[in-house]
């Protein structure tokens, strides 16, 4: 039906005179790869919801579970957060002091990937209680969150205030495996300057409790992904950007609607001018 749709796109007296190129991408078939020790009740909780990984999506597992750095900049919707739950949440089943960091440039962000790791926790039956802690955050709600919360959702803003706060924060620093950084390529110019301090100065405090957590950063949209994560991290990443999962047929069509000098009307009406 789609490529019906183009087709008449192409084919229409309205429009036909206004294409300058039409460059077609073929479809893509999906790349799967199988892990080999992957926890039981992971690979019970990928079969009972039908999923197969994407070789992507397993080389981001086996890069990470060798204690690297990664940064996924496979396009959206190419099962970037998948990717990089798997590995942590395998650790935080098996070790039940492990914590986890995610940092997120927006407020809405945050809650979404919130339900995500509410319906893990539920789905492999571990004990993680996910919480974001930002400026909306109740008061009366804190104390409990620092004190049992594994996984923790936050934005740079609020990580600022809580840095200084440190003390407050012993147990899930002391535990910390892992920060993800998604929607890194939010993180340039004066904005991405002030937060690679900010991961400097929370490095450095991770590092005074003892520990020292592996780095994941995702984007679907970096020109330079090495680079940024380095100058955002001070740290040294191995880049997944290979995308294996499936794709329909794509057609782009370059418009043009000042070529033609006249419009072509519309049959018996008085349609607008196309330009």
């Amino acid at each position: 039906m789609g490529k019906l749709a183009i087709d008449l796109f192409k084919n229409d007296i309205r429009f036909r005179n206004f294409i300058e190129h039409v460059e077609t991408i073929p479809a893509k078939e999906a790349g799967f790869k199988y892990i080999d020790g992957l926890d039981e009740d992971i690979v019970d909780y990928l079969d009972s919801k039908g999923i197969k990984l994407y070789e992507h999506q397993a080389d981001s597992y086996n890069a990470i579970k060798e204690g690297n750095n990664i940064i996924i900049t496979t396009p959206t919707a190419s099962g970037k957060t998948l990717a990089f739950n798997l590995p942590v949440m395998e650790t935080l089943k098996n070790d039940p002091n492990a914590t986890a960091l995610y940092i997120y440039p927006a407020k809405a962000l945050s809650n979404d990937q919130l339900h995500v790791l509410e319906n893990f926790e539920q789905d492999l039956n571990i004990t993680t209680t996910p919480r974001t802690y930002d400026g909306d955050t109740d008061k009366v709600l804190r104390y409990s969150i620092r004190q049992n919360s594994r996984i923790i959702l936050t934005n740079p803003y609020q990580l600022h205030h809580i840095l200084a706060w440190h003390h407050q924060w012993k147990r899930f620093y002391k535990n910390l495996k892992y920060i993800i950084i998604d929607e890194s390529h939010y993180y340039k110019g004066v904005f991405g300057s002030n937060v690679a301090f900010l991961i400097r100065r929370l490095k450095r405090i991770v590092n005074l409790y003892g520990s020292n957590p592996q780095f994941i950063l995702s984007s679907a949209t970096l020109a330079n992904p090495l680079e940024l994560a380095n100058k955002l991290t001070g740290e040294e990443f191995i880049l997944i950007d290979g995308d294996s999962s499936p794709s329909g047929e794509k057609d782009f069509i370059l418009y043009n609607p000042f070529k033609a000098q006249k419009r072509i009307p519309y049959p018996d009406d008085d349609a607008p001018s196309i330009h």
